[in-house]
């Protein structure tokens, strides 16, 4: 266990802590849970884990700032808690660097599913990150800015191509509409989401069998886009 992923738990649900805890440590996971954000937080610090659980209602501040305050120091994964009708507070937390979320009540396969790609992310920002995604068919050498379908080059625009090449580099992680427009276009244009249809729309037709239902670039309804890579 000396060398498991350390996994740490911010929530103040017993019942929701028991649960993640049972489940990851029968994984092998090293799990270190906390009820309020302040401790978490210290926690964090002190234990530098592999990757935060963190729920965004904490009875003693909010989980988007517990969110802000972590992206101060540690670039690890963060996977957020929340309930359905929170889109708002999920889009706030992922903005400020969380990468993922569950909606509760989530099941075991969704959670370490959510997890392992935690891993990849934790993995890449240690420098390991693949510049060749794969995706089905698809092949995205970051590098050489090459996109191809089997053995055919697929020609994207420029800005197609940076919409892409930002979305596989992320692959797994949520993007909302304001960080992709921020990365791909200018800050100056993270509300205007309308460029993002247009161009997303133009993306889906040269790289998907069925534009109108991706298999690669998925819509997360309210909140924004995730690029599905192989494993």
């Amino acid at each position: 266990m000396s060398n498991a992923p350390h996994i740490l738990v911010i929530d103040d649900e017993p019942q929701i802590q028991r649960a993640i805890r049972t489940i990851l440590t029968e994984k092998g996971f090293k799990v270190t849970t906390a009820s309020r954000g302040e401790e978490g937080l210290t926690l964090a610090a002190t234990n530098e884990p592999d990757i935060v659980i963190l729920d965004l209602g904490l009875p003693d501040m909010d989980g988007v700032e517990v969110c802000t305050r972590l992206r101060e120091w540690t670039q690890c994964p963060i996977i957020i808690l929340s309930v359905r009708d929170s889109e708002r507070d999920k889009v706030a937390a992922l903005d400020k660097g969380a990468d993922d979320y569950l909606t509760k009540p989530f099941g075991i396969e969704e959670l370490l599913a959510r997890v392992r790609v935690a891993l990849r992310h934790s993995t890449s920002r240690q420098g390991t990150q693949s510049k060749v995604i794969h995706a089905g068919m698809l092949m995205i050498d970051l590098a050489w800015h090459i996109v191809k379908r089997g053995d055919e080059e697929i020609k994207l625009t420029a800005t197609e191509y940076k919409l892409l090449a930002y979305l596989a580099a992320n692959h797994g992680r949520v993007l909302t509409h304001q960080s992709i427009l921020a990365n791909v276009w200018d800050p100056a244009d993270a509300n205007h989401t309308e460029y993002l249809r247009v161009y997303m729309r133009q993306l889906r037709k040269k790289l998907e069998v069925d534009p109108e239902r991706p298999q690669f670039i998925l819509t997360e309804p309210g909140i924004g886009y995730r690029f599905i890579a192989d494993e």
